[in-house]
């Protein structure tokens, strides 16, 4: 459950219109705010009068007709630059969409700053139409609310130092160093949260029994069918672990998190000491949740593949930007190096009694890798230097594997570059740089 909440909360706050619609609430109960103290400090204070001695004399706005005159000029200006804003927005989202690929669509839709200055401008208009309404113009009962006023001043000051600042984050957002760096940066806090110390739980020192041992006291096996296709985006660990131990069952993972799956394919397998009549399938299904796109909550690969379709969108003929390809290569280095060290998370999950119930898909290091670097190195195969870096980021990453299957995963890779570039480079030279690289990382192996 508490995960399920997590993932709605996560999915809430990526909308474009929450944040918005939250100051657009809060505006309408600033403004009946400020009208009560209106009403109250009016009665109190005599507020409307002109005497200089009496300090709210110095936030008078005048007769009704000013009033109504600020509140109105106010309203139609935000009201028209928050349609330069969302127009502005639009255009930027164009661009990105472009240049970046749809998928980045995503990060410039989730931005707060663009989010918060949209929010403001329409909370603004809707802030004075609503203090426009209290105004009265009654010779007996004249009303002018002039804290509310004041305050809608103050945030149209605001909004033209926050239009400034939106303009230049536009500005700066839609450059290519900007776009890697932020996709960057998502793709290093995504990948440090899900392989931290604590990812896993690691099988205690002193079971000695082999899974596969573990399923064979289990004599019925059962499958779960996906109700539908899509995305697995989360899975609900804390409920399966429940159901496990409550029936005495195995439940064992036929799918990733990030995996796109069909109707009717298997997602797990149910291991069962007796048979029993109660819907297991309908109940484990229920904590898988699917959706029509991917997420990064649990899927370790998706900050990665947004880089890389940055890298193979500028390796394309019609933007030909190699430079940004090289950048993207860094960044995906930097993270691969850091999972060299990493502890991945380990497939066993046990109950309070260090019984194996759940075992999942193994997340391990050549996937990544794989992930990584295989469509760079198929779209940049006819650029000398695009492969040249790639083969360097292989040699940096050579230097901080540990285990066999990171060395033989590395290696993988540099065989199939240099094989890629030994068949694609027509200078000799190039050739040559290549395979001095390539050398670096055999002569490690050896």
């Amino acid at each position: 459950m508490r995960t399920r909440f997590i993932q709605f909360w996560e999915s809430l706050k990526a909308n474009f219109w929450f944040v918005p619609l939250l100051i657009i609430l809060g505006a309408i109960m600033a403004s009946f705010g400020f009208l009560y103290l209106d009403f109250y400090i009016g009665d109190k204070e005599s507020y409307g009068g002109y005497d200089p001695s009496n300090f709210f004399h110095y936030f008078y706005w005048g007769s009704v007709e000013s009033a109504r005159s600020i509140l109105s000029t106010i309203s139609g200006a935000m009201l028209g630059v928050a349609g330069t804003v969302f127009s502005i927005t639009l255009v930027a989202l164009t661009l990105a969409s472009s240049q970046f690929g749809p998928r980045l669509l995503r990060n410039f839709m989730h931005d707060r700053l663009n989010q918060v200055v949209l929010g403001t401008y329409v909370a603004t208009f809707i802030y004075c139409l609503l203090v426009l309404r209290a105004v009265k113009s009654a010779e007996d009962q004249a009303f002018v609310p002039n804290i509310s006023i004041l305050f809608a001043i103050i945030v149209t000051v605001v909004n033209i130092f926050l239009l400034i600042i939106f303009i230049h984050h536009i500005s700066v957002g839609i450059q290519a160093d900007q776009v890697v760096s932020k996709v960057g940066i998502n793709l290093h806090a995504n990948i440090k949260r899900l392989f931290s110390e604590e990812a896993g739980e690691e099988r205690p020192a002193w079971l000695s029994e082999n899974p596969e041992e573990v399923k064979q006291a289990f004599p019925h096996n059962q499958k779960v069918f996906n109700k539908r296709s899509g995305y697995v985006q989360v899975v609900d660990m804390e409920p399966l672990l429940n159901l496990a131990v409550q029936h005495d069952l195995l439940i064992e993972f036929a799918c990733q998190a990030g995996g796109f799956y069909v109707k009717n394919a298997v997602l797990a397998h149910i291991y069962l000491k007796e048979s029993i009549e109660t819907d297991l399938r309908s109940k484990v299904c229920n904590a898988f949740i699917l959706g029509n796109k991917r997420t990064p909550s649990q899927d370790p690969e998706f900050a990665i593949h947004q880089m890389v379709e940055i890298a193979a969108r500028a390796l394309s003929p019609g933007i030909n930007d190699p430079y940004t390809a090289i950048t993207c290569i860094d960044k995906l280095t930097a993270t691969m190096c850091y999972l060299a060290k990493a502890k991945f998370p380990s497939p066993y999950r046990y109950d309070a009694e260090s019984q194996l119930r759940i075992i999942l898909s193994p997340i391990n290091f050549t996937g990544m890798m794989d992930a990584s670097f295989h469509q760079i190195r198929q779209y940049g195969q006819d650029n000398e230097a695009v492969m040249i870096h790639l083969m360097e980021a292989l040699v940096t990453i050579n230097n901080h594997v540990r285990t066999s299957e990171q060395k033989e995963a590395v290696l993988r890779h540099a065989e199939m570059v240099f094989r890629a570039g030994e068949h694609s480079f027509s200078e000799p030279n190039d050739v040559k740089d290549l395979k001095k690289r390539y050398d670096d990382i055999l002569r490690k192996e050896g």
